[in-house]
């Protein structure tokens, strides 16, 4: 009878041991599934990115008091699908890629960044110094000796909004049919701008904010360029929230970007701050992508 009782005590033990290791295994599981994950598109190579993102991550993991993951993507609609798959919780992205974010997942701007205080940018397109071209007229002129570099297929400022100057102009329609004597895709600004640097194209389209930025940090030369078109204001990158995000959560994260000082993380979006933005802020980059057939009315 001792012996049963003794039998009977270390079996209940042993089962207690069992339900704590797997209640400490779930909520270890469940720590990491409470991981907030943020996905950014790569507006200059991956490279250039890591340390500010690091930084980033590191205050976002203080401010919601829960471990952040920060992730640069190695293209525009990466961070979209991700996104629409609820891999992610937040994603940097840019105009074009979140208005079809917003109409595939619900995703929801919440921030944007400054550029001198304004949050605004232009689509330019540039060519060397040494061209003989000066105004976009000169470039519809001359477009079959012209080799054309856009940046992202699914950038706003590197892709859609010349894009939509250059068919309303009669010159491009897509990679295939177009007036160029070629036309590639880089997959992003910087390397753009190099192209045209290197005369490696004749002409290319590329953000302003992110333009000057390589101006101003040595990594390109500026006085190596001519702007021969600029669009009109364009509303600047939006982080954008997945649909299910909780109301304070979205304030913490308002209230964190706002509060960012840090030069390095700014410099790597070419920013001087961060301020609100709201779906609304979009709507022009919405009603160019209708246009273009990108998303639906």
């Amino acid at each position: 009878m001792k012996k049963k009782t003794i039998y009977v005590f270390l079996l209940v033990f042993t089962l207690f041991l069992a339900a704590c290791g797997s209640n400490a295994s779930d909520e270890n599981k469940n720590d990491k599934e409470e991981a907030f994950t943020i996905g950014v598109i790569p507006v200059q190579t991956v490279g250039e990115m890591e340390t500010a993102m690091d930084k980033l991550q590191t205050i976002l993991t203080d401010k919601l008091n829960r471990e952040v993951s920060v992730e640069v993507y190695p293209d525009y609609n990466g961070v979209v699908e991700a996104m629409n798959y609820n891999k992610i919780d937040m994603a940097y992205f840019g105009p074009l890629t979140y208005v079809v974010a917003h109409e595939k997942s619900g995703a929801k701007a919440i921030i944007t960044q400054l550029i001198d205080g304004e949050p605004f940018y232009h689509s330019y397109i540039i060519t060397h110094k040494d061209s003989p071209l000066n105004s976009i007229e000169d470039l519809v002129a001359h477009s079959k000796e012209i080799d054309f570099a856009f940046g992202d297929i699914n950038s706003t400022s590197g892709s859609l909004i010349p894009s939509i100057e250059l068919k309303d102009r009669g010159v491009f329609e897509s990679e295939d049919v177009h007036q160029f004597k070629s036309v590639r895709y880089t997959g992003s600004h910087d390397a753009t701008a190099l192209a045209v640097q290197n005369k490696q194209v004749g002409a290319g389209a590329i953000d302003s904010a992110i333009y000057d930025q390589l101006v101003d940090s040595g990594k390109i030369d500026g006085s190596l360029f001519k702007t021969i078109w600029q669009s009109e204001k364009l509303f600047q990158y939006p982080w954008a929230v997945h649909k299910d995000t909780d109301e304070e959560t979205i304030q913490t994260l308002k209230a964190a970007f706002l509060a960012i000082e840090d030069e390095e993380i700014l410099a790597a979006f070419g920013a001087s701050g961060f301020t609100e933005a709201t779906d609304e802020d979009y709507e022009s980059i919405r009603q160019a992508a209708i246009k273009q057939g990108i998303i639906n009315e």
